[in-house]
C-alpha cells in the first residue's frame, strides 16, 4: 500500500519541506524566510503563521496535491525528555512548544506547522526522535556532582535512522542488536545503542570530543578560573564553549574540508585536526564499555563522514572493536518520513506525549 507523507523541518532562516511516497521522495524544497521579515517577530513561536503561509504558497506554486497526503510530520523540538520513537502531535505538545516551556528553537515550529496542515486536511501529525530523546541507563546519569546530572541531548533523529539502517543491512533486529553510532557534524555525538535504547551518549552541547564549533569536555577547574577571571561575560564563555569552540577556536574556521587540505602542508593544522579525530576515537572506545564490548556494528555518519581522511584515521584507532560502516551526511527528511511510515504500516506504534 502506498502512503503519502509530508515532512516539515524548520531552521533559523528557512524551512525544508518534502513529500514522500512511502520511502521515495517525490518533492523537496527549501523555503527561504527573509531575515528582514523575521526581524519583525519577537519570538520563534510568533513566526508560526508567517512560516505556514510561506510554505503553503510554495506548495501551491509547485502544484503539490497536499490533499492527497496521508500524514504530516514535523521535526521534533525542545520538549521534556522522551524515549525514542514516533509521537502523535497533541494539544499538550503544542502548548509546550508554543510556550517554549523547555527552550526556544526554530525546530519547535515543526510539530506546530505539521499539526495545522493535518487539521486542515483531516489527518494526523507526528514528530520523530526529537533531540531530547532520553534513554540513558541510570548509572550513566551520574556526573560526580549531585547538582549536575548528565543529560541526554544528541542527534537522535540521525543516530536512530543510521542504527536502523545498519541493523537492516546486517540482518539484525535493532531491538536485539548493539551499535555504536558516531554523528560527525558541527556538533559530535557518540551513542551506545543497546537493544533499541541509547543507553549512553555524550551531550552534544557540553560533553565529549571537541568538534568544528564546540569545545566538548574541558578541564573543569581551569574553566572555573576563566569564569571568575573577570575577563569574560557569561554569554562570552557560553559562546566559547558552543559556537566559537573546537576547531574554529584554534584555526579560525569550522570548514573541515578546508582544514583537511591545509593539513597536507601545515603541520600545526594537521595536529589540531588529528586531536579532534583522536578524541572522537576515544569516545567511540568509551562507548564500547557501555555495551560491555559486545558490538554488532560501528557506524560513522554526519557531514564530516564525507571526509576520507577523517574516516580513515578514526578507523585506524577503533577498527579493533568490530565492523565499521559509513553513511555520509544526514537525511533528516527521509528519517522523519520513515518514522511515520513505520507507524502507518503497523511496524511500530505511535507514542502519546
Amino acid at each position: 500500500m502506498e502512503y503519502n507523507i509530508f515532512a516539515v523541518n524548520p531552521g533559523s532562516t528557512s524551512t525544508k519541506v518534502a513529500l514522500f511516497r512511502n520511502s521515495d521522495c517525490i518533492f523537496n524544497r527549501v523555503v527561504r524566510h527573509s531575515p528582514d521579515e523575521l526581524k519583525e517577530f519577537t519570538s520563534v513561536a510568533s513566526q508560526f503563521e508567517y512560516r505556514f503561509d510561506t510554505i503553503k504558497k510554495a506548495i501551491q506554486e509547485e502544484n503539490i496535491k497536499i490533499d492527497s497526503v496521508d500524514a504530516f510530520v514535523g521535526r521534533g523540538g525542545l520538549l521534556r525528555p522522551l524515549k525514542g520513537g514516533t509521537y502523535i502531535v497533541g494539544q499538550s505538545m503544542l502548548d509546550d512548544l508554543m510556550n517554549s516551556k523547555y527552550g526556544e528553537h526554530a525546530s519547535n515550529l515543526g510539530a506546530v506547522i505539521a499539526s495545522k496542515f493535518a487539521w486542515e486536511y483531516g489527518k494526523k501529525a507526528y514528530i520523530v526522535d526529537p533531540v531530547v530523546v532520553d534513554e540513558l541507563m541510570d548509572i550513566a546519569r551520574y556526573s560526580g556532582i549531585p547538582e549536575i546530572p548528565r543529560k541526554s541531548v544528541f542527534h537522535a533523529l540521525n543516530q536512530k535512522a543510521a542504527a536502523l539502517r545498519a541493523s537492516s543491512e546486517a540482518g539484525i533486529d535493532y531491538t536485539k542488536g548493539r551499535f555504536i553510532i558516531t554523528h560527525l557534524g558541527g556538533g559530535i555525538t557518540v551513542g551506545a545503542h543497546d537493544c533499541g535504547r541509547v543507553t549512553d551518549v555524550n551531550n552534544g552541547l557540553e560533553e565529549g570530543p571537541f568538534s568544528p564549533e564546540r569545545a566538548g569536555s574541558v578541564p573543569s577547574l581551569q574553566l572555573v578560573e576563566i569564569c571568575f577571571s573577570g575577563k569574560y561575560s557569561k554569554d562570552e564563555i557560553k559562546k566559547m564553549l558552543v559556537g566559537k569552540g573546537g576547531l574554529v577556536s584554534y584555526t579560525g574556521t569550522s570548514d573541515c574540508e578546508v582544514l583537511v587540505q591545509m593539513a597536507e602542508k601545515d603541520e600545526k593544522v594537521k595536529k589540531i585536526l588529528d586531536a579532534m579525530i583522536y578524541q572522537i576515537s576515544r569516545e567511540i572506545c568509551a562507548s564500547a564499555a557501555a555495551l560491555c564490548g559486545k558490538i554488532d556494528r560501528i557506524v560513522i555518519t554526519g557531514g564530516l563522514a564525507f571526509s576520507k581522511y577523517i574516516v580513515e584515521e578514526i578507523k585506524k584507532r577503533v577498527s579493533f572493536l568490530g565492523e565499521i560502516v559509513v553513511y555520509p551526511g544526514e537525511d533528516e527528511m527521509s528519517a522523519l518520513s520513515n518514522g511515520v511510515l513505520r507507524v502507518l504500516e503497523g511496524k511500530e506504534t505511535a507514542n502519546e506525549y
